[in-house]
């Protein structure tokens, strides 16, 4: 007789082939001006998921709108199969329900251009905060936690430090350790690395690519195509607030299909 999987198998497996983020046509505009055209993206576990175009191409609008950050006026966003509940319509569109949003903007940590660090607070105080005032975890529990994801990007022994007394990898980097601290189902980054000059942004790079390799769920706002190109799995253009063109790394920098991908990709190699 052949062993029946428990149910927690069968929903551990169903969760495994969910994506974590699911965009269906998706249009975002401020007043007359439309920013994102109807986009649709999948982020499944473990992938890492680039967004690459020119600056106002939506890129960094569709990621504030995955986390809902943003409100948009059409198309569906999922997070783990769930869809955003909505009330009212077009401009007047909002998340109908306070405490999904709160879940899963807290399943979905965001690391900002700049770093957004408290400078009243230390670092280990600044990683510890919002795992000890949103999710009310313990705070022996929250600071063993915070204390080794600052080892693993690097800054282990910076926890009693300030912001200001770190450099801007050192706070980017701080700014990540934040964002794992609340063990998120997923990272979003928009624009990690581009306030910062060439030798701190490989600090930043490096850390990013060790979390892909651990598997994690990301997806990344970049202008750095080096780093989408190593550490992605699947690569999105957009251009004007619609996909170009989008596929595997190797595919999307080896063989790109639209002229405008191959004008975008020369400029960014003659910047």
């Amino acid at each position: 007789m052949p062993e029946i999987p428990s149910p927690e198998a069968t929903l551990t497996d169903a969760a495994t082939d969910t994506p974590v983020i699911q965009i269906r046509n998706l249009h975002k505009a401020y007043g007359a001006l439309e920013v994102l055209k109807g986009v649709d993206i999948s982020a499944p576990r473990g992938h890492v998921i680039s967004l690459i175009g020119s600056s106002g191409s939506g890129k960094s609008t569709l990621l504030r709108c995955c986390n809902l950050l943003e409100d948009s006026q059409q198309g569906e966003i999922l997070f783990k199969g769930e869809p955003v509940t909505w009330r009212g319509e077009g401009h007047h569109r909002r998340p109908s329900d306070p405490k999904q949003v709160l879940r899963i903007r807290t399943n979905l940590s965001m690391v900002f251009q700049q770093f957004n660090l408290w400078a009243h607070m230390t670092i280990l105080q600044n990683v510890m905060e919002a795992p000890l005032t949103v999710l009310k975890r313990e705070r022996a529990e929250v600071e063993k936690a915070a204390r080794g994801y600052l080892a693993k990007v690097g800054i282990g022994d910076k926890c009693d430090a300030y912001p200001a007394q770190l450099s801007g990898g050192q706070q980017q980097r701080a700014a990540i350790a934040r964002g794992l601290c609340m063990e998120p189902e997923a990272l979003l980054f928009d624009e990690p690395t581009s306030a910062l000059d060439p030798e701190l942004e490989q600090e930043v790079v490096k850390v990013i690519k060790a979390l892909a390799e651990e598997g994690r769920t990301m997806i990344i706002v970049t202008h750095d195509m080096k780093m989408a190109r190593d550490v992605s799995d699947h690569v999105v253009f957009l251009h004007k607030g619609m996909i170009e063109e989008e596929g595997p790394p190797e595919t999307l920098f080896g063989a790109p299909k639209s002229e405008r991908l191959q004008g975008f990709l020369m400029s960014t190699v003659h910047d």
